[in-house]
């Protein structure tokens, strides 16, 4: 679609001018956005664990930084009497045409939209004007550079072994490997398992990606095996081994590891794309049940996930006649928790007011959640989507519903004629609470289902020590459970750096009134914590007492805590694993992998 094919309707010299200032805006976000995810390589090969994780927090600001520009760009060259309705659709059509041989068009598409709706009212929030349903397909869009979207490799014409070799030094690292021949033969073993007896057949073909997926102290090689109408998904991660030398460490081909590993509940992978739909389209096909939006959010590209997100919520609720109803759970001190019954997530309200003892803000609690958004979620804090004025359905709202938004976020919610506006909310994956999940536990008898739930919050809690994260409200309310049945942190307004805090063991008391006092008889910074006091708000449960201790008593003791904040003060990145240690090749129980997963065949995979 370009000027010519509107020649009466595209007139407006201002309105061209603003759609190539929004897209040359766009097209410097994504320059600089491939530009960081280019130098992980090098950040992985040398080992600069620390700088790597610095630009992976600095990317995810680049997108908010580049509209702020262009929005600042526009307001300063245009007064706003030039700028009519007229204008403005006029300008969606001038972009649509400037997006017809572009290798990012969605991604500009949503840029766009971010733009305008910084400058335009609401009510100016539909198709006429911003890209309510995405314009510009992305089918088949061609790579321009030497490196096609993935690479497909015929083990027939050269032997597995040979052909895993080059799936391996095609990306080039420059780094030695302490002994690739061994770690192929390891590969080759695991994949000729899944693969089935005869994996030379002519018509079997593997496909990789062309670049390497980085995140955290890892590199990835994604690909799939084809033979026929089966496929077969694989991952190959890539380590260093702590001499300086690099070590495949694993294949992960079940779907619930590989789901883990690309869960919404870690941190976002740096890869290298021209065409970013060519990448979604491909891990689509290892992911089958997994939306576009959380693919794109998975790849670095969150505001893109967002924009996704919400075309399936507004689908969703066309199709569906359920209403919105507070979640269950105990009520929350800072946060108003509602849900739509058939729709996998809640979302949550900051209130206007919190009762003692909190002591905090909104934008207090907004930092925290900003903090989370920038930080390695190593697994065990669930990502959250922000939003600011979502508008509902008045007649989804029950009058209960909408009375406890009125009396606790009366600033945030507005009515306006059949809808409720909420000026700023968070969306995130629902869960179970762990309160609620051991609960019912107990009262089936189920001492395995709560010795698993205890397991995971203690290794969920020393996980989240490892990325320097403090929960702060420990209480198994601010945890859920997923349906892989892992536990993850979910409610962030009292998280601080593990590096702030001050760990300490209560001090003995000096008399008779000490022992007796109500209050400490110590003094109590603001920063300190005494794991020692853990256990009377956790362990009050004997059944959970026994399980607590049997697996974690360290979490009670403050040598532990203070043992790794030195570890963290002392610049050491520790490894947090996305899978499990059993898998690992340098684990001799790895050499005899479990019976091979059945083929992709449709989409039947439950996704976490």
């Amino acid at each position: 679609m370009t000027q010519a094919a509107f020649p009466k309707l595209l007139s407006s010299q201002i309105a061209f001018d603003i759609a190539r200032t929004i897209l040359d805006g766009f097209d410097k976000h994504y320059r600089l956005f491939r530009q960081t995810n280019q130098t992980a390589k090098r950040h992985f090969e040398t080992g600069a664990w620390i700088v790597a994780q610095q630009a992976a927090r600095a990317r995810i600001g680049f997108y908010d930084q580049r509209v702020q520009e262009c929005v600042q760009a526009l307001e300063d060259e245009y007064a706003n009497g030039e700028l009519t309705d007229e204008v403005w659709r006029e300008l969606k059509l001038h972009y649509i045409g400037l997006l017809s041989d572009h290798k990012q068009p969605e991604l500009a598409e949503t840029f766009f939209n971010s733009v305008c709706c910084n400058i335009l009212h609401r009510t100016y929030f539909h198709n006429d004007f911003i890209f309510v349903r995405p314009v510009v397909s992305t089918e088949y869009i061609e790579t321009e550079e030497p490196l096609p979207t993935y690479r497909v490799y015929h083990p027939a014409s050269e032997g597995l072994r040979l052909t895993l070799k080059r799936v391996v030094t095609n990306f080039q690292l420059d780094c030695k490997f302490a002994d690739l021949d061994r770690d192929v033969a390891l590969v080759e073993a695991r994949l000729t398992q899944i693969f089935g007896p005869d994996p030379l057949e002519p018509n079997h073909q593997i496909q990789v990606l062309s670049n390497l997926f980085y995140r955290n102290k890892g590199a990835y090689i994604v690909g799939k095996g084809i033979n026929g109408n089966r496929e077969y998904p694989f991952i190959v991660p890539i380590l260093h081994n702590g001499n300086g030398e690099l070590i495949l460490d694993t294949v992960l081909f079940d779907q619930e590891q590989i789901i883990i590993l690309f869960s919404f509940t870690r941190a976002y992978f740096l890869v290298d794309m021209e065409v970013p739909s060519a990448y979604v389209q491909f891990l689509r096909t290892l992911l089958p049940r997994k939306p576009r939006s959380e693919i794109y959010t998975i790849l670095g590209l969150q505001k893109q996930g967002k924009t996704l997100f919400y075309r399936d919520y507004l689908q969703h609720l066309k199709h569906s006649s359920d209403h919105f109803e507070i979640a269950p759970g105990i009520r929350g001190l800072v946060m108003l928790v509602f849900a739509l019954p058939s729709f996998p997530y809640v979302f949550k309200v900051i209130k206007d007011f919190f009762p003692a003892p909190k002591e905090t803000t909104r934008a207090q609690i907004k930092e925290k959640y900003l903090l989370v958004k920038h930080h390695d979620r190593v697994g065990r804090m669930a990502d959250t989507l922000e939003y600011s004025n979502v508008a509902f359905p008045r007649a989804r709202f029950s009058d209960d519903l909408l009375a406890e938004l009125q009396k606790f976020a009366p600033s945030l919610v507005e009515q306006e004629k059949d809808q409720v506006i909420i000026k700023h909310l968070y969306i995130e994956r629902r869960m179970v609470p762990l309160n609620i999940w051991l609960g019912e536990a107990e009262k089936e008898g189920d001492e395995a289902r709560i010795e698993h739930g205890l397991l995971e919050y203690g290794n969920a809690i020393k996980e989240l020590v490892v990325a320097n994260i403090f929960p702060g409200d420990m209480l198994y309310k601010n945890f859920g459970v997923t349906r892989g049945q892992r536990v993850v942190f979910y409610d962030y307004d009292e998280i601080e750096y593990i590096t702030d805090c001050h760990f300490r063991r209560i001090p003995a008391p000096r008399n008779e009134e000490d022992e007796m006092a109500s209050e400490p008889w110590y003094p109590v910074g603001r920063h300190d914590v005494f794991p020692e006091q853990f256990g009377s708000f956790l362990l009050g449960n004997a059944k959970i007492r026994k399980y607590f201790l049997k697996h974690h008593a360290d979490l009670l003791t403050a040598e532990w805590w203070q043992l790794r904040k030195q570890r963290i003060v002392d610049g050491f990145v520790e490894d947090v694993f996305p899978y499990p240690q059993h898998v690992r090749f340098c684990n001799q129980a790895a050499l005899n992998p479990p019976a091979p997963p059945a083929p992709i065949l449709s989409e039947t995979i439950q996704d976490e």
